[in-house]
């Protein structure tokens, strides 16, 4: 007879194969993946079983350090040692068995008015029990004869029922005080986790209000330029949909650097010359230290454009705008310099152009407090060369409350 042997293809067992180690890899990287708060609870349930056997077992260590002061002519025999250790088990055992009837019956929940009787009930009974076991380990199990005089075993009983509520209570009040200083820990976590979302909601917020103004005033430029030269407008119409991009990009960030910043305020200013012609002349001075440095999105864009506004579009004859950046220390410092006074109120039609711009200021200082601390500052002021210089102080890294992304 003839046997015939099915194989399969080799390609067939090599995706199998691929397959059964894919799912191999699949399980051992779920496994791999802890949850934090499981991590945390095992933590705990760690520290309380370290710290029950070394509270009870340093007991256990003083009362037979105790027993062989008192009796120092001859060691502590094993029956002692047996007793002692009886005893300091069974606390061990009650307290542990304690603790889940505490969470169950929502002590935890509790005030410490409401928790004193409750304690002083338990501890009560467990010390009774704790009593009655360990006498009838020490006259049945291990044979101690009873005395004839009853009345010292009833003392040596309510002395232990006494006692065995005192070392209770302890225990509890450890427990207790425990998970109070947790319960707080938890609810500061949660203030600041709810702090931290209000500050994102926040500057979420400012931002939403960023970039209708950019787009108000940049559409504003370029209405100026469509009739007027139409290659001008296309190259116009580039710039401005680069404008309009890292608008859009730079929203999904806290910080980006200065260099990316200083690229949209010449495409910026580039509109606004077309517009302006020789009324906007613009002066740079920036240190190649200062280009890299983390500043919030559109920061320099609205300086710049306040400048514009104010200094150059209400002139008749212009002026020169300037841009400088530099580091001052672990400091970075950005100064938007431009003809003007900041004691003489705006023109109506200045201060209808400027009103978003005042807003955007308002904003930007918003988001500098908000990303840097209360080192971070944006200010005015007057130059006695009649300018109005806008100063931005961005605190280092070291120095501000949080980490810039």
């Amino acid at each position: 007879m003839s046997s015939a042997v099915t194989t399969a293809p080799a390609s067939s067992l090599s995706r199998r194969d691929g397959l059964a180690a894919g799912r191999g890899a699949v399980v051992r990287c779920a496994a791999m993946t802890v949850d934090p708060e499981a991590k945390l609870e095992r933590a705990k349930h760690r520290l309380y079983v370290l710290g029950q056997v070394t509270g009870w077992g340093s007991l256990l260590g003083m009362q037979l350090l105790m027993q062989d002061a008192v009796d120092s002519a001859s060691r502590t025999s094993l029956h002692d040692q047996a007793v002692l250790s009886m005893i300091i088990l069974q606390g061990l055992l009650l307290t542990h068995y304690a603790r889940p009837l505490i969470r169950r019956w929502g002590w935890l929940q509790h005030g410490w008015a409401a928790l004193l009787p409750r304690v002083l009930g338990l501890a009560f009974v467990m010390s009774l029990v704790w009593t009655v076991v360990g006498f009838g380990y020490i006259y049945g199990v291990l044979g101690e004869p009873w005395h004839s005089d009853r009345f010292t075993i009833t003392l040596g009983m309510i002395a232990s029922t006494f006692n065995g509520t005192l070392l209770f209570c302890g225990w509890f009040s450890l427990y207790f005080i425990y998970h109070t200083f947790e319960r707080l820990r938890r609810l500061q976590l949660e203030q600041l986790r709810l702090a931290a979302s209000a500050k994102e909601a926040e500057l979420r917020a400012l931002k939403s209000q960023v970039n209708p103004h950019f787009l108000f005033n940049s559409l504003n430029s370029l209405r100026a330029l469509i009739d007027e030269d139409a290659p001008r407008a296309r190259e116009s119409v580039t710039r401005l949909a680069n404008m309009l991009r890292y608008s859009l990009q730079s929203g999904q960030q806290e910080t980006v650097p200065l260099e990316e910043e200083i690229r949209i305020v010449e495409d910026y200013l580039a509109l606004e010359m077309i517009r302006h012609e020789d009324r906007l002349r613009v002066k740079w001075a920036l240190d190649d230290e200062a280009r890299v440095m983390s500043v919030p999105p559109m920061l320099l864009q609205t300086l710049v454009e306040n400048a514009v506004k104010y200094g150059i579009s209400t002139r008749r004859e212009g002026g020169e705008v300037t841009i400088a950046a530099a580091l001052e220390g672990d400091d970075l410092h950005i100064r938007v310099i431009n003809p003007g006074d900041l004691s003489s109120p705006p023109s109506p039609a200045a201060a209808k152009a400027g009103s978003s711009t005042g807003v955007g200021l308002r904003n930007a200082s918003e988001r500098l407090q908000l990303l840097f601390g209360d080192r971070a500052k944006l200010s005015l002021a007057a130059e006695p060369a009649g300018c109005v210089t806008a100063h931005v102080l961005i605190p280092s890294l070291k120095n501000s409350f949080r980490s810039v992304r």
